[in-house]
Order: C-alpha cells, then structure tokens, then sequence
C-alpha cells in the first residue's frame, strides 16, 4: 500500500487547528459577556452572589464541551475533510497508474505518433508549438527526432515505451566462412585449373575441342561460345587439366573476369592473322588483376597470312614478354583447327603447373566456388561448380550466397554421374533450394537447420544494408524538402493571405497540367524491358550491357525484372502491367504463353546470339526517342523586287 502524503497530512492538521482557535475565541468571548453581565446583576441584586461558584465551575470547563452544536459541527468537519484528503490522494494514485503507454520508435513520423497516441495529427502540431522545431516545414510524412517524441509524449501526459526495434539486441552472427589455412603436411597434389581467354574468334573453343576430341563450338549458336564452360581433360600422359573456356564476345567481360579470379593459369589464345584485338587487351588485364602467370598461345599459325612475331611484338606493349624477347612468357605456336602442336601446349602448361606446386587440402569441408548456375525443366536448380578444398559428396549440406542444397545428384561435363569430386574438379551439382549466382562462394556446413540459418543471416545482413540505404535516401529527400519549403517561405512571407493563396491556387494549376503532360511524354520515352536468360551468366552479361547505357535523358531504359529460365506468364503480366518489351536468351515460349502475349498486346523477342540481341534492343530504343526537326540550308538567295511580279515556276 502506498504511503499517505506527509505534507497534505500536514495541511489538514493546520486547517483543523484554525478552525478550532476560532471557535475557541468565540466561546471565550460568550462566557466574558456572560461574566459581565452576571457581575452587574451581582451589584444590584444580591440574590444571585451563590451562582458565582457554579459560574466559576463553568468558566473552568473546556470552550468545546460548552456547545454540543459546536463539538458536532467541529467532528463533522473533521470527518468531511479527511475524507476529502483520502479521495484526492486515491484519484493522485489512480491517475498515476492510468497513464498510458505509447509505443514509439526512433525515425516515427508525425502520421505514426498521433496513431500511436490515437490523436489528431494536429494535436502533435499543438505539442511542437512554441519549441525549437520549426513547424512550418514539417508535414504528416515527417520524421521526428528522439527528443521531440518525448516532448510530445511528455505534453500528452502519456507513458514513453520505446519499441522493440529500439531494444533488439544485436543479432548474433551465424554466416559461415572459410577454414584456416590447413597444415602443409596434409597438403595433395592436384590438377592445375586453365582458363582459355582471348577475343572472339580466335579459336578458343576449337582448341579445347582437340584437346577433347568434342565438338562443343559447333553446337554453340553462331559458332561463338557465349556459356563459361568448364571441362577436365586428361592427356596421353595420364595428367589431367581441368580447362575453363571462356566467352570472347564483349558482354561477356564478368566471366571472364570470374574464369580469371578461380584458376591457375591463364592460356592467352591470339589469332596469328588478326592480332591483339580489344578483348585480348582486356583478358591481359584479368589475369594481371588476379596475379595468374599466362601462356601464349599463337593460333591459326597454319594460315597463310599469320604472322606469329608480330603478334609478339603488339603484346610488348601490354607488358607480355615472351622468352624470345627476353621475358618469362610461354609462346607457342599452333594451329587448333589442324591439332598442330597441340601437346607442345599441353607439355608447356603441364611444366608451369610443377613450377607453381598446386596442392590442396582433401578432407575436411567442402570450399568451392560456382562457375554457373542454370534451371533444368527436370532438376530444378543446378550448378556447376570447381571444387577448391575437401571432397564433395552426395548427401552433402552447401551454402552459395542466400542458397544452400543438399546434394542428390553430381555429374560431370559430359552429364555422368559420379559419386565424389576432389579438389580442382569441374562438378555439376543438383538440389539447391533456390539458384545461387554465379562466382557465389560454397561451404560445407554440419547440418540442415545450420544451412537455414547461415541464409537467413545473410539474407537479414543484406536487409539491414538495404534499410541504410533507404534511410540515408529518405534523409536526402526530406532536406530537399526542407529546402524547398524554406523557399516557398521566403517567397510568400510578405504576402497578403488573399494574395498568397492565389498565387498558390495558380501554381498548383499548373503543376497538374504539366505533370500530366510531362507523365504523356514520359510513358512515350521510357522502354521497360524484362530480361529471360538460360544461365545466370548470361543474364548478368545482358543486365551489364544496360549499366553502359548512356542516353537516359532521351529514352529511359526501365529494367522490370530479370532471371533464369523460360518465358513465363508471370513475365507477360509484368510487361502488361508496365507497358515492357520481353527479351529471351536461348530460352523458349511456348504457345500457351505466345498466344497470351499477342493477346495482351505485349512483344516476346528471343534471342540465340548475344549481339543479335543488342542490335534488337537498340533498334527499339531508336524507335522510341523523340522526333527532332533538323534543317540542313542548301543555299540562300536574296532578292529584291520594285514594282514587279514574280513568278515562280516548278
């Protein structure tokens, strides 16, 4: 039970004693007239001298206990104002325990804190009156600071709870990672990791094919390669390479940058007849990036019109020495075409490979790192995958990115099933819940529920970066807001109110007809595009290609949405609802999902050469940028007529 209040005890008692000293003095003041008058009836009349002693008996009892009323109306008194002290201090105490609770947090705007509070928005407005906070700029959507929740709070008379996301703890990290760096004594041999590089058409994938006896160029659509392939083939001698062939064309430069950051040695493959070229400047480029040593390999010698020193001349100026000129660079000469010294390469790779001493670590968990990921119509996800440490299993838990898999099916380049994959491996690897992407880190982890929650962190880190990032934009735009009303401010601050609100009513006018002008021309100069590809690799070459997009002042090019796998009708209802255009990758539509596109109006474009499919984008971007009006004088003439026809003639 809570303690009565000392001070308002206090306070009754004084009240009390007040009104007894009064009637005290009024008492005293009756039995003196008494006295006076009983003294002079005394003189004259000697009759009543024996009521003096019951005078004086009177006179000596208590003033309260002389009036009955008096004592009545006194306890009565006493009664009314102790019960009134009890029933304000009850009411103190219940209005203590009523306050209610607001639940706040940091950020809320004033939209929320009247919610939270369930108040008018203007109440708040009412509570910020007369304080620091300028009023004038804040709007419903405006956030507040710390302490002018509390003042707000504090003015309604309310409790401040502040939200739990105020008072998370911070979420401990669960993310896998990497081993240390394993004991030299446990280290193995293994096979070297190749990555074939050079510029489109230079024979990259003709060469691999020798080495394979395959024929993978011929079944690639316009006889490029345009997929990150990886391969182990073993030689005559009995060594095994695992090659990584990779793309030539330019959009593809992000693979060849992740063929480039996973290998050991990088096979420069040049065309004798054509030279250094542009994406052979570029593949020189990764390979100094990730410190890989390189191998000259001098293609298409069996030409007429090769000149193999002069290809060794241009790379001078790249910083590619070859040992003729005095530098460490493996040249060799050959012609893929005809298997022309085809081993003399495979010797030389083989040899720096002994150089370098590639070892890895068999046991223990798996690390790796995924080439490429593609959606097979009977699999579900797969990827394929280079294994860098441990030996993979089936029955295995991975975690790629915010995916994780356990392993039901492996298979290597040639669709056979095996059973484990060592280091340096190329693997296929089937059972991911979800796709990873390309270049994604895998790690084995112990268990099913560990899996889970190493991608739930991730996916929670990626979230708490994406909120900063939104915050730190949000911030930006309310300054600019700030800014702009400080000038609206300055700008009608010495206006008549009359004056004031038509100069906004006209404004407002005209910001409508020009939004929906400006909303007419926008729709006209904006391409929304939905990108369908068969392999993640590809899409992201296709998605970067856009990043170079250098003319969005003219037509805006509007990515919607892009990924793996076939065209869907989830895809044609996106582009219905955007105004989009479809663009597919060595991917299909079936009729079902044609005949709905036609029927919504909306345009499937697919694609099996990447630069097809650039020439086709850009031709529907042309088709959408704004007509100019361009005069080109021929001549001028002027002519000065007085008093005369002119007739002009066709």
């Amino acid at each position: 039970m809570p303690r009565p209040n000392v001070a308002a005890k206090g306070n009754m008692n004084q009240k009390i004693l007040k009104l007894e000293n009064l009637l005290r003095f009024h008492t005293v003041f009756r039995q003196l007239h008494s006295l006076g008058q009983r003294r002079m009836l005394a003189q004259w009349n000697h009759v009543f001298s024996s009521a003096y002693p019951v005078w004086t008996a009177q006179l000596c009892i208590r003033p309260w206990q002389t009036d009955p009323l008096i004592g009545v109306v006194l306890s009565q008194y006493r009664l009314l104002v102790t019960k009134k002290e009890e029933r304000s201090q009850k009411s103190q105490l219940f209005s203590t325990k009523s306050k209610k609770d607001v639940e706040v947090w940091i950020g809320m705007t004033i939209e929320e804190l009247a919610r939270a509070m369930k108040k008018d928005v203007d109440y708040v407005y009412e509570a910020l009156m007369n304080t620091a906070i300028d009023i004038d700029s804040l709007e419903a959507h405006s956030r507040l600071d710390e302490v002018w929740i509390k003042e707000v709070v504090k003015k309604a008379g309310m409790k401040l709870k502040w939200s739990k996301l105020k008072q998370d703890k911070v979420r401990e990290n669960k993310d896998a990672v990497r081993r240390p760096q394993a004991d030299p004594a446990l280290l193995t041999p293994r096979s070297p990791v190749v990555t074939i590089m050079g510029h489109v058409d230079h024979g990259k994938t003709t060469l691999l094919d020798k080495l394979r006896k395959t024929q993978v160029a011929a079944m690639e659509a316009g006889g490029i390669t345009q997929h990150i392939g990886a391969f182990l083939v073993t030689l005559p001698s009995g060594e095994k390479i695992t090659f990584l062939d990779t793309p030539g064309h330019a959009a593809f430069s992000a693979m060849r940058a992740r063929g480039a950051q996973v290998t050991d040695i990088v096979v420069l493959v040049v065309a004798a007849d054509d030279g250094v070229m542009k994406q052979t400047v570029e593949s020189i480029q990764h390979a100094k990036d990730a410190q890989v040593p390189v191998i000259l390999a001098i293609n298409k010698c069996d030409k007429a019109e090769a000149e193999p020193e002069k290809v060794k001349k241009e790379l001078l100026a790249y910083d590619v020495v070859c040992e003729d000129y005095g530098g460490d660079v493996q040249a060799v000469h050959i012609s893929a075409l005809t298997g022309d010294n085809l081993m003399a390469l495979a010797e030389a790779t083989i040899a720096l490979a002994e150089m370098l001493e590639l070892k890895a670590d068999p046991t223990g968990p798996v690390e790796g790192i995924v080439i490429e990921s593609f959606t097979d119509k009977g699999r579900g996800p797969v990827t394929t995958a280079i294994i860098q440490r441990g030996t993979l299993r089936k029955g295995s838990i991975l975690v790629a990115g915010k995916s994780w898999a356990k392993v039901r099916l492996m298979f290597d380049e040639n669709g056979k099933t095996i059973h484990e994959a060592c280091p340096s491996m190329p693997v296929g690897i089937v059972g991911w819940r979800d796709l990873p992407s390309a270049g994604d880190e895998i790690l084995e982890v112990e268990s099913e529920p560990r899996a889970r929650a190493v991608v739930d962190w991730r996916k929670y880190e990626r979230e708490q970066e994406k909120n900063k990032e939104d915050l730190k934009i949000i911030e930006e735009k309310r300054k600019e807001h700030q800014e702009a009303q400080q000038k609206a401010r300055e700008k009608y601050g010495n206006m008549h109110w009359k004056e004031r609100s038509f100069l906004k009513y006209q404004e407002k006018k005209e910001q409508k007809h020009l939004q929906s002008k400006e909303k007419e021309e926008r729709d006209s100069h904006v391409l929304p595009i939905i990108i369908k590809g068969d392999v993640d690799g590809s899409v992201e070459a296709i998605v970067n290609i856009m990043d170079t997009y250098d003319a969005s002042h003219e037509c805006k090019l509007e990515l919607v949405h892009f990924g793996v796998g076939d065209v869907s009708e989830n895809d044609v209802n996106l582009a219905e609802t955007f105004r989009g255009v479809i663009y597919g990758f060595n991917v299909n539509a079936g009729n079902v999902i044609q005949k709905s596109a036609a029927k919504k109006g909306v345009k499937i474009k697919l694609h099996k050469i990447i630069y097809h499919l650039i020439e086709d984008l850009q031709e529907e971007l042309s088709s959408r940028l704004p007509c100019t009006v361009e005069e080109h004088p021929i001549g001028e003439c002027s002519l000065n007529v007085k008093h005369s026809y002119l007739r002009c003639c066709k």
